[in-house]
Formats: structure tokens, sequence, C-alpha cells
């Protein structure tokens, strides 16, 4: 599986702060639950690369 591979998958995806303070990414497919925490800078560095992707589809 690769990140071109198609999948009939639903999918639910939540983004927030933590009373931790770090950035939460959760992820809820059936009985699947990933919570992945990140510091700032994790979370700021995940931004530029989602926004450099969508970028990069734009431009096709």
């Amino acid at each position: 599986m690769g990140i071109n591979t198609e999948r009939d998958i639903e999918a639910n995806l939540q983004i927030g702060p933590t009373d931790q303070g770090m950035v939460r990414l959760f992820i809820a497919a059936g009985d699947l639950e990933i919570p992945m925490d990140f510091t700032v800078d994790e979370a700021q560095e995940i931004a530029e690369e989602i926004l450099a992707a969508a970028k990069a589809v734009a431009q096709d």
C-alpha cells in the first residue's frame, strides 16, 4: 500500500490543541481510533507539507 493506493474506507479527522500544549490529529475509522500528538514545531512542519502538496496538485 502506498500514498497513491485508493481504499474504500471512511475516516474522520479531527485536529485541535490538547491541554498538554500539543497539537492532536485524531483519526477515527470504524472501531479504530488513532490519536497523534505533535509539538508546535512538528505541527507547523506538517501544515507546511500539506500546503506544499496542495499547491503541487493545483499546478497540475
